[in-house]
This record gives C-alpha cells, structure tokens and sequence, in this order.
C-alpha cells in the first residue's frame, strides 16, 4: 500500500473493483463540493472562474500523458473519443479485436454502417491480448489503423504499444482505449496516435470525466466530424458564420464540460502527478502478488498472465467446482467486493489498497472447503 496515497481515501479496505469504478479520494469530493457551492452563489466572476478547472485539468492530463495541452482535450468519458477518432476516420480497414470491451466496437460499427471505416476483428489466444504477430498476420494494404485497449478489461493483459506501432508502420494510426491503464500504468503513450481515457475508473475522478490526446498524425488525417461550437476558432464571435475546426485537439469538444466535473478531474489527476504513476504502479503490482498467490493457494485457477510484465492490475480467475456466483457470495461475506461475471471474477486493487484485502479474500476462499 502506497500509505501517503490511500491517506487520501475513505474506501473499504476489501474494495478490489476498480477495473469497474474507483471510488474518488476526499480531494475530489471536496473538489466537487466547492465548486457546487460557487455555482450556488453565482455573481458575474463564477462561470469563468468555474471554468478554469477544465485548463487545469487538460494541462494535467497532457502532461501525464506525455504531450501538451493542444494535443489534449477533456471530454466526458472514452466513448465519446472513441467515436470521434472511428467517424474521422474516411474509409478503409481498422483492426480491432474481437475480445475487446464494447466500446471498442460500436464505433467501428457505425461508422461502417455509414460507409466509412470497416472493422476487422482480431481473434487472440485465450488469455492473451493483441500482439505484434497477431497484427502483422492481419496487415493488408487496405489497413489504415489500429484499435486496441492499452490493458484487457478481461484478464489484464498489458498491450506493447511501441511494439505495436512497430508492427503497423509509422503510416497507419494507432489508436488506444487506455482507460484501464492510464494513471496506473507507465505505457509508451507517445507511441499512439490517438488515447482516450475515462477519469471514473483507475483516475478515480467520478462519472463525466475523461480526456483524449491526438498525434500531429491524427490532427491532419482524422476528419472532425463531430467537432461543435466549443471546437471551432474564434469561439467567443458569435457572428452566424461557420468556423474552421480549431487547429489542436480541440478539434474534438463539441460543447462545455460540466466545470462540476472538471474541478473533480482535476484534482484526481493531481493527485496522481504528485504520488507518481511509478509509485501507484508499483504498489498495485505487490498486491496482485498477493492476490494471485492466495488465490492460487487455495485451489483457484488464474486467467491473467503470469508475466508480471504483461499484466496491470486486473487479476482474473475462476474457483473450479464453484460458481462466481457462490464465491462472490462467500468474499462479500468478508466485506470483498470482485467484479462477478458468469464464469469469472476479477479482482482490480489499487494503491490504496492495504494488506487486510488478501487476508479477506483468504478466509473467503478458505470457507468455501467448509
């Protein structure tokens, strides 16, 4: 456990569900709360004054994502960047795994369905990911991108993304969902064409946060279909004529943020800049440790990698002769909370997350022999 980390957080010592939601730390509530209250009292200096959050949390986010603020752009969550990049995106083939989380795919389909980018679905190896080889068997000349998630939501397979825009040639784009790896994870960003990220899961922001970076590559190839009145130049003239799409990525804001929600981000990635990604990262990985010895120990079977190196945070597995169901049952009476699936759990700690976790998830596991 990172200890000046989890100072930050109220969250109960067995919560292991933050692949699925990361309750927000008591600077983001507070964060949240203030600028509720400002609101409350509004005179003719708040909405601006509200409204600085978004600056502050772009610029945050740019840096941890290793460009700058006109390569960034806050949105409400990664859907909204996945659309975005899929309906730029005029023709052509753009692989994407099949295996992958929804969100992943529904962009590619209606684009298709406008004639415009056509998905090919990759097919991984059970409880592998998307690998270099994989997209290299896939590659014909009509491929003009790549889509992946930066970590299986399934088993926490961690994408090698320089090795991945390697593989595709520096003429294609390599866009990435990094939603449950960004905060959490040091990844090659700057491998990517295009990252989009949600804040309510690993970033633990709450709901309505979110942010993308694009690539000088993406700014001039992706056509900003969906850019609004917010992405143009000159926004403040309201002089009833079409603006050209603003010249960063910018591009992609189609209105106003909640600056509720943005002062919220904002203090969720500033608390990850100060700890550090490094030291987060580093204190989930000794708990999966844990995690996946005491699972093992007590007769489960693992569905991430073994290679702490091709893992994040997300340990899957299944208890053989129990149903997720039954030991879900059992962890909940231990104050666990997994992520239940119809023939799987999942356990996603955080840094926050102290030793007491795996002696709950042991004494669960232990019950289900009584």
């Amino acid at each position: 456990m990172l200890t000046s980390y989890a100072a930050h957080f109220d969250t109960p010592a067995g919560y292991l569900d933050f692949a699925r939601f990361g309750p927000p730390s008591r600077d983001a509530v507070a964060a949240t709360a203030r600028a509720l209250e400002e609101s409350a009292r509004a005179d003719h200096t708040t909405v601006d004054g509200l409204m600085r959050a978004e600056s502050l949390a772009r610029d945050t986010a740019a840096r941890l994502a290793g460009t700058d603020s006109r390569h960034t752009v806050l949105l409400p969550n990664a859907s909204t960047g996945l659309f975005h990049a899929a309906l730029g995106i005029r023709e052509g083939v753009v692989l994407a795994p099949r295996t992958d989380f929804p969100a992943n795919h529904y962009p590619w389909r209606r684009a298709a369905g406008l004639g415009r980018a056509t998905p090919r679905w990759l097919d991984p190896e059970p409880g592998g990911g998307v690998t270099p080889g994989l997209v290299r068997a896939a590659l014909t000349d009509d491929v003009v991108a790549l889509s992946v998630s930066a970590v299986d939501f399934r088993t926490g397979f961690r994408a090698d993304l320089a090795a991945l825009r390697e593989a595709i040639g520096p003429d294609r784009l390599l866009i990435v969902d990094a939603i449950q790896a960004f905060g959490v994870a040091a990844m090659d960003w700057d491998a990517a064409d295009v990252v989009v990220a949600g804040g309510q899961k690993w970033l633990r922001a709450g709901w309505a946060t979110g942010f993308a970076t694009l690539s000088d590559r993406a700014l001039e190839s992706l056509e900003p279909v969906l850019t609004g009145w917010t992405g143009i130049e000159d926004v403040g003239l309201f002089d009833g004529a079409e603006h050209p799409p603003a010249a960063g990525a910018q591009r992609w804001s189609v209105t106003h943020l909640s600056p509720v929600t943005a002062a919220a981000f904002a203090s969720a990635l500033d608390l990850v800049e100060r700890h550090t990604v490094a030291a987060i990262e580093t204190a989930v990985a000794e708990r999966i440790t844990e995690l996946t010895e005491t699972v093992t120990a007590h007769g489960g079977r693992v569905l991430s990698p073994t290679d702490p190196a091709r893992r994040a945070g997300i340990l899957s597995f299944t208890v053989p002769d129990h149903d997720p169901a039954v030991v879900a049952k059992a962890l909940h009476a231990e104050g666990v909370t997994p992520t239940v699936r119809a023939d799987s759990l999942r356990f996603s700690p955080h840094a926050s997350t102290p030793p007491e976790a795996t002696e709950r998830v042991a004494a669960a596991l232990s019950s289900l022999g009584n």
